[in-house]
């Protein structure tokens, strides 16, 4: 057995056209797998499917789907059935958050834009390609969650609300998938060089305030991220359920006086 080898194996990544979801897409590609690029922006997708198919011809497909419509993720599954014939890997990689600042200042709907994208929608895809997995008896999902789930923060909170119900949605559904050895498990990447966070790694002040205490003194690339990806997609992580794969320079170990 090839411990990473996933020749044979369908794997939809959503948020999959920029960042880590690009990176994740990319990496289980290159490992062998059929992927389903997706995200809102079709031309996007596009452009990181031919990258793709120019290394791998006939690897990738896009399916354009917003996470925050029911309807368009079951398109998303439907579709990826209709053309790949199955799935064997989830990657639940997108996510929002329109909204940073104290807690006291978010509005009803921020807070509920980040838990119906962050949580729910997860939970919906989830829900939409367990069953087939459940069947055969095998299968991997993977939902990108975050350090943040793990810590405090004055100015994500809501976000790192979401993220902490992120692991717990991945425990509880490693428990109930367990019995038909199908896996559930998250990683947690620390603060990450995308668009995505932006906001976060741009402020000189936020970043060295995050590498003075990060063993490794740096913020990660998104390719730092991929190989999770393909350890929980693939035979190596076959006894691994449950699980938050923290990947982030030693970010959550610190480092003190």
């Amino acid at each position: 057995m090839k411990l990473f080898d996933l020749t044979g194996k369908v794997a939809i990544v959503t948020g999959s056209s920029r960042g880590i979801g690009r990176a994740i897409v990319e990496a289980l590609a290159d490992h062998g797998a059929k992927v389903v690029v997706s995200s809102r922006k079709a031309e996007a997708c596009q452009e990181v499917a031919d990258a793709i198919n120019a290394r791998h011809p006939g690897a990738a497909i896009v399916v354009p789907a917003s996470i925050s419509s029911k309807d368009a993720l079951q398109e998303l599954v439907d579709e990826t059935r209709r053309q790949l014939g199955r799935i064997d890997v989830l990657v639940c990689n997108a996510a929002s958050n329109p909204y940073y600042g104290p807690m006291g200042g978010i509005s009803d709907e921020q807070f509920r834009k980040i838990l119906d994208n962050n949580v729910i929608a997860n939970h919906w895809l989830i829900q939409m390609v367990a069953p087939e997995m459940l069947e055969r008896g095998e299968g991997s999902i993977v939902i990108v969650s975050s350090i943040g789930g793990l810590k405090a923060s004055p100015v994500i909170g809501a976000y790192n609300i979401s993220k902490a119900a992120d692991f717990q949605l991945a425990r509880n559904l490693a428990a109930e998938f367990g019995p038909r050895q199908v896996r559930v498990n998250c990683i947690a990447p620390g603060l990450i060089r995308t668009d995505f966070a932006k906001a976060l790694w741009e402020n000189p002040q936020t970043l060295a305030a995050v590498t003075m205490h990060t063993p490794m003194q740096r913020i990660g690339e998104p390719e730092e991220i991929a190989g999770a990806a393909v350890f929980l997609a693939s035979p190596a992580s076959t006894f691994v359920t449950g699980q938050a794969i923290v990947v982030d320079g030693g970010a959550t170990v610190g480092v003190g006086l």
